[in-house]
């Protein structure tokens, strides 16, 4: 498997519009998207309905609750009716469904990619996915309430550029949570809720950090047995979080990504783990867009002053290889519409907020997003971007056997030994499990 680092230079690419022509499906295709990401689920469905309108061509989509797509593909696939598109998060996802995937290489989606970096290729040279959006994440940060942080007695810095590693963060933050009342907020971050909504933040996006830098560090792109060389640092970063909140940190397996969303929309937090995708859920309240700020998430590794934001991919689109052929035509043809006509795109970049690795998608398509915006001012300002390495991580019951040991570890009730068997332990065993003949 290929699978080459995320240029972060995918943010902008010159326009390629107007190439193809509306595609005509086989005659009695029909086209079923099993949706990943819950927050587009009703931009999905009516570009769906949009593209029926044109074509006549049915497309259903069904979009899986927050944490539950593996299982729901899995039972869908089950049924007589299966997902003619479907989606895996990288290498790690595809081990499961290699057999399901159609060869893309030579479709117009895979054509249309602006480098190969955005696609799952095999060794023999076949396409099994490509990804359809390219997204960033860090901590979100109202820059309205920092302003007034900055002007407070005693403050620990006065601007946010003088905020580069995380010793400063953690005296920012600390500071800012003793001035809570004061800057009338009810912490310095958001909740950290772990059920279901929220704790994907913490167990796959957070823990990033440490698998990112012992990659790094051992020079490797993934691994059967992580080390846990950076979890000291992993701990740091939690124990700031659940520390400097808007809620004690026994309260958090009753919180949600919700929670979360309004805390800060609402500017009860100033700063909120989470990435380009969440505007939607946080324009329109209290903060205003101009107030949107993103920086990178410290984590106290040597050298992390000019680390930047983290940028990538874990949503690559596969054609369902099993699927009917007038299906597979169906679903190509679908893909071909939207990534290049105007309805499709403008759905893809305006509507859902995407930044895609389409050279059909030009400049002019950027999404109206402020921490897009963001994301582009990091890479501008020279910072190394943080890769996505999460998809290597072995299996979805690692992923929750360590947003198990955070939340008992947080409420006080485990110890962070827990944490980091859950980690290292935990990888060698569900590696061996996924890799076992």
């Amino acid at each position: 498997m290929k699978m080459k680092k995320v240029l972060a230079a995918a943010l902008s690419a010159a326009m390629v519009a107007g190439v193809f022509a509306v595609p005509v499906s086989a005659e009695g295709g029909k086209v079923y998207y099993l949706n990943f990401k819950p927050e587009q689920a009703e931009q999905w469905e009516e570009l769906a309905a949009a593209y029926t309108d044109e074509t006549g061509v049915e497309v259903s989509v069904v979009t899986a609750a927050a944490g539950t797509y593996e299982s729901t593909l899995k039972s869908e696939m089950a049924k007589t009716e299966v997902p003619t598109l479907f989606q895996v998060n990288g290498p790690v996802g595809l081990a499961t469904w290699k057999d399901y995937c159609y060869d893309l290489k030579d479709t117009e989606v895979y054509k249309s990619l602006k480098s190969d970096d955005f696609a799952l290729i095999n060794e023999d040279g076949s396409v099994s996915g490509v990804a359809y959006v390219i997204e960033t994440y860090g901590i979100i940060y109202n820059k309205a309430i920092m302003n007034e942080y900055f002007e407070t007695e005693g403050a620990v810095v006065t601007s946010m550029e003088e905020i580069n590693n995380f010793d400063t963060f953690k005296a920012v933050v600390e500071d800012i949570q003793a001035k809570k009342d004061e800057l009338g907020i009810l912490g310095a971050f958001t909740s950290a809720g772990m059920d279901s909504s929220s704790d994907w933040r913490f167990k796959t996006h957070l823990a990033n950090l440490p698998i990112y830098y012992e990659y790094q560090a051992d020079g490797i792109g993934s691994t059967d047995a992580i080390k846990g060389t950076y979890l000291d640092n992993y701990k740091n970063i939690w124990d700031l979080y659940i520390n400097n909140a808007t809620c004690e940190p026994t309260l958090l397996s009753g919180k949600t990504g919700e929670d979360a969303a309004s805390e800060f929309a609402l500017g009860e937090a100033v700063f909120y783990q989470n990435g380009t995708w969440a505007y939607n859920d946080i324009q329109g309240y209290e903060v205003a867009d101009e107030d949107l700020g993103m920086m990178p998430i410290y984590i106290g590794v040597e050298g992390e002053e000019n680390q930047g934001l983290c940028t990538g991919s874990e949503n690559y689109w596969c054609v369902n290889s099993q699927a009917d052929e007038e299906d597979i035509q169906a679903t190509l043809d679908f893909l071909t519409w939207v990534i290049t006509s105007e309805t499709g795109k403008t759905a893809l970049t305006q509507e859902m907020g995407f930044v895609t690795p389409f050279s059909t998608i030009g400049d002019e398509y950027t999404p109206n997003n402020p921490l897009v915006e963001a994301a582009n001012e990091d890479i501008a300002a020279g910072h190394k971007t943080v890769a996505w390495n999460f998809p290597t991580m072995p299996s979805e019951n690692w992923k929750n056997a360590v947003g198990s040991a955070l939340l008992e570890y947080a409420q006080g009730t485990g110890e962070w030994d827990s944490v980091v068997s859950a980690f290292v332990d935990g990888w060698a065993t569900e590696y061996a499990a996924a890799h076992a003949e």
